[in-house]
Parts: C-alpha cells; sequence; structure tokens
C-alpha cells in the first residue's frame, strides 16, 4: 500500500508530518510517498532512521497556507502538495492521501480539481472521529455544508455507515440525527423531513439523540447539517481544554491536591490520551472518488502517524469500492421523496 502524505500539513510543517509519516511507514509498513518540496525534505529525512522502510520525496513546489481561501486554490495552485498528493491518488499512484493542511482547500480541491464526486453523491462530507469510551464515533458534516436539503443528510448517513462497517469494522452501525428532543418530528422542518426519509434509507435508524446523550454509545455515526456540525465540533473541543485547564488550576492550589495528583498520574495521563484527539489523528472527507483523511494543523506526529492509519484502514477495509458500488446501485435518494 503507498499513502501520500502532505507534508506541508501542519502548523510546525514539516517536522511533525515527516516524523509521524516514518512512524507510519514502520508501523503500518505501507510506502509513504512524502509530497513538498525536494530539497527541504530531502534535508528534513536524513534526521531519520529510514532502515527497512519505504518513505519516497514527491516535489511539489507551491503551499498552500491555512489562511488561503478555497475559492482561490482551485486555480493557478496545479503543483502545491494537495494538488500533486490528489492527483496521485486519482492516476493509481497512490491509495490515499493524508493531510494536516488547509480543510476547507483540501476539500474544493478534492471536489472540484482532482478526485471529484463519486457518481450519485449529492455532496461530499467532512467527517469527525471520536473515541467514545474506546469506540470511535463518526461525526458528520462538521462544516462541509453549512445549508443542505433532507436528501443529503441521508447520503451522509450511509457514507457514514459504510466507512464504519469497512474501515472501522463494526458489525452494527446505528445511526443517529441531532435534535432538541428524542421524540419523532422534534426539531425543524429540515430534520423533519430527513427523519421521515431517513427511516424509509436502509441505514439502521434509531432516531433523534439530543446533545446530553451523544456520549451515552446509543450511536456510531451522528448526522446534522454542517452549520450545526461545526458548531458542535468546536465547542466540544473547546470544553475539553477548558476541563483539562481547570483541572490544572485546581491541582496547582493546594500541596494536598499536588500529592494526590501524584498518587494518579499515571490514570490521568491515561485520560488525557483518551481525549486527546491525536490518538485518531484524522478523518475521511466522505463522497469524492479516492481516500483523503484530513487532520488538524496542530497535529504532533504521533497525530500525523494515526491519520495514515485511518488511511491504511479505509484502504484495507475497501471504503472506496463500498461507497462507489452502494451508489451506483442505489435509487437516488430524490426520487423517494413523498
Amino acid at each position: 500500500m503507498r499513502i501520500a502524505v502532505d507534508a506541508l500539513g501542519t502548523d510546525n510543517r514539516p517536522d511533525p508530518d515527516i516524523a509521524g509519516a516514518v512512524l507510519a511507514a514502520r508501523e503500518y509498513h505501507v510506502e509513504i510517498a512524502l509530497v513538498g518540496p525536494e530539497i527541504l525534505l530531502t534535508q528534513k529525512l536524513e534526521q531519520h532512521d529510514l532502515a527497512g522502510i519505504t518513505v519516497e520525496i514527491i516535489d511539489a513546489k507551491q503551499e498552500i497556507e491555512m489562511a488561503a481561501k478555497p475559492s482561490d486554490v482551485t486555480k493557478g495552485f496545479e503543483q502545491s502538495s494537495m494538488h500533486v498528493g490528489m492527483n496521485m491518488v486519482k492516476s493509481g499512484q497512490a491509495d490515499a492521501f493524508v493531510t494536516m493542511g488547509n480543510t476547507g482547500a483540501a476539500m474544493a480541491i478534492a471536489t472540484l480539481n482532482t478526485l471529484k464526486r463519486i457518481k450519485g453523491v449529492k455532496r461530499p462530507a467532512l467527517t469527525a472521529i471520536y473515541p467514545v469510551y474506546d469506540r470511535p464515533m463518526i461525526l458528520l458534516d462538521i462544516g462541509a455544508n453549512a445549508d443542505v436539503k433532507p436528501e443529503w443528510m441521508v447520503q451522509f448517513a450511509e457514507m457514514g455507515s459504510i466507512y464504519a462497517r469497512t474501515a472501522l469494522a463494526y458489525d452494527q452501525v446505528r445511526v443517529a440525527t441531532l435534535s432538541i428532543g428524542e421524540e419523532h418530528g422534534k426539531g425543524n422542518q429540515l430534520l423533519a423531513s430527513a427523519q421521515d426519509l431517513l427511516m424509509q434509507s436502509d441505514v439502521n435508524y434509531v432516531g433523534h439523540i439530543e446533545p446530553k446523550e451523544i456520549l451515552n454509545q446509543k450511536a456510531e455515526v451522528l448526522v446534522f447539517d454542517g452549520f450545526v456540525g461545526n458548531v458542535f465540533l468546536k465547542t466540544f473541543e473547546s470544553s475539553i481544554r477548558y476541563f483539562t485547564t481547570l483541572l490544572r488550576q485546581e491541582v496547582d492550589r493546594s500541596l494536598f491536591a499536588k500529592i494526590g495528583a501524584l498518587f494518579m498520574r499515571s490514570s490521568l495521563y491515561r485520560v488525557r490520551d483518551r481525549l486527546d484527539t491525536n490518538t485518531i489523528g484524522g478523518a475521511p472527507l466522505l463522497g469524492v472518488d479516492g481516500v483523503v483523511i484530513i487532520g488538524h494543523g496542530s497535529t504532533n506526529a504521533e497525530g500525523v502517524k494515526n491519520a495514515i492509519g485511518q488511511a491504511q484502514k479505509a484502504v484495507s477495509g475497501g471504503t472506496l469500492d463500498a461507497l462507489k458500488s452502494h451508489f451506483a446501485q442505489s435509487k437516488p435518494v430524490d426520487e423517494i421523496i413523498p
């Protein structure tokens, strides 16, 4: 398996990107194609032990900054690490592409320039994966589509279910929608229409769940529109940071608390690790004709490694073929709207 990795993705590029790629090549036994400026990457790679692994460099002379607007990168950046890496997937030179770079740019390039949508998919969806009691939960859409149609939400549910089965190897995949109450029909008109369609679909739809129930393992896939998804995601992540900050402050308030924390140190470290987004690393952009994994710019080398691990799971599980087969055989969802 050959995975193309954007060497210009993280905030501290290219060091975490390269280090994570080397770790992944060794742990997952995959070939890595680092995409970025050849001279710079060659110098950086010399600092790593490459014995027994395959890490090659694919030259890409342009860089897409984090602040770049998606509408500005679809033209004039054909030699960027994102364009080059995704074109490798399109041409079959790589099985997947992994980036910690500009999320909007990655989606625009994948959807409009390189891979394009899977036939039958209305809109690709950005996803997030969070370990809930060590069982990852897929959240989508988290920002690609702020305004959606009910039939798009059905496709989000279908794509999330397929990823859960193929990449995460779940036997049972329950799909829920996020609403202000669990009762049928609760919420706005979009949710009411989407719920009716989901109940007619082939996904294992279990109804609405409220925000307070998200972490109670009632579903493996949670679906919402991109506006709600993005707000939820950022609120959830900031809540984790707030909790850990408060914990540190309270521990520092007294000597007894510090002594207690010393005895609990290993347990506190384990809790930290279970909450750390680097344990997942990245999540798929679903609906485009190729395996694309996107992670946070603040990711460290461990996070980059784990994002490559997500790509390896998706490729090994046949996620792309399963998605293409499903949408080739399924009846267009807008044809079943009452």
